[in-house]
């Protein structure tokens, strides 16, 4: 089995110390590669850093709406050149939080909408954050983004949600909430998704699945994500592992697998 965790943030401080162990897990069950993704000029940095490093993990930069107010004018001359890395495949992760609501919301929008500028400048995928603002998320990917590829990474909205973002070309991230038993809805979408549209990954250190949920999550978990998905589409485990790797790989190209 070879599994491709679409999303992770490994540079943190609750890795600092048995990295090298998380990684051993992670290919020991079947993790090919690991895109480890910014939240802002810093953590991007670091991204970059650590896939420059681990031949298994390559780099997303860009930056959440949690900090889209911290953002400076010379933040985007730095993040244009983080993206000419040869280790980076993708601009984010980007979008729009509308539950902290730790930036005010145009300021959300205006810098979503300026890094999907940036992608389709460098010719790279998104990796777009959506939490409690479906609709307004769809509006920036139409209006701004329309024609560019990329992921709603950890996908929470309904069918309806979902049918519109399938539309413009979006793929589905599906993480550790897949296996919380209150998920109906996200397993709703994960039955009626189109298969070569579904990616699999852990947003680790955080959303744990059910086994282990509450403690530190980690790419070797995505696993568990994989076999629910395959459990609710009734294939086999390798099956889905094999789409769901071959869909990371046409979406984000630069993995070279």
């Amino acid at each position: 089995m070879r599994v491709v965790d679409t999303h992770a943030h490994l540079d943190g401080p609750r890795f600092r110390g048995d990295l090298a162990d998380v990684l051993d897990r992670a290919r020991n069950a079947g993790v090919a590669a690991i895109i480890n993704v910014g939240f802002d000029l810093a953590s991007s940095r670091q991204s970059v850093r650590l896939a420059s490093r681990t031949s298994m993990v390559k780099a997303a930069v860009g930056v959440h709406p949690h900090d889209a107010a911290k953002v400076k004018l010379a933040d985007w001359d730095a993040l244009l050149g983080l993206l000419a890395d040869a280790a980076v495949v993708a601009v984010g992760e980007m979008g729009l939080d509308y539950y902290r609501d730790l930036s005010p919301r145009p300021v959300q929008r205006e810098v979503f909408a300026r890094q999907l500028g940036l992608a389709r400048d460098a010719d790279l995928p998104v990796i777009v954050h959506d939490r409690d603002a479906h609709a307004d998320i769809l509006d920036v990917l139409g209006s701004e983004g329309r024609g560019l590829p990329g992921v709603l990474h950890c996908f929470s909205g309904d069918w309806g949600v979902a049918r519109r973002a399938l539309d413009m070309g979006f793929y589905l991230g599906l993480a550790g909430p897949l296996t919380y038993p209150g998920s109906h809805a996200l397993r709703d979408v994960a039955q009626k998704a189109p298969l070569d549209r579904l990616l699999v990954e852990t947003d680790c250190p955080y959303l744990a699945p059910q086994s282990r949920r509450g403690d530190r999550n980690e790419p070797a978990l995505v696993a568990e994500v994989l076999r629910r998905l395959a459990d609710l589409r009734g294939l086999p485990v390798n099956d889905v592992a094999g789409a769901t790797t071959a869909n990371a790989l046409k979406l984000f190209p630069l993995l070279g697998l």
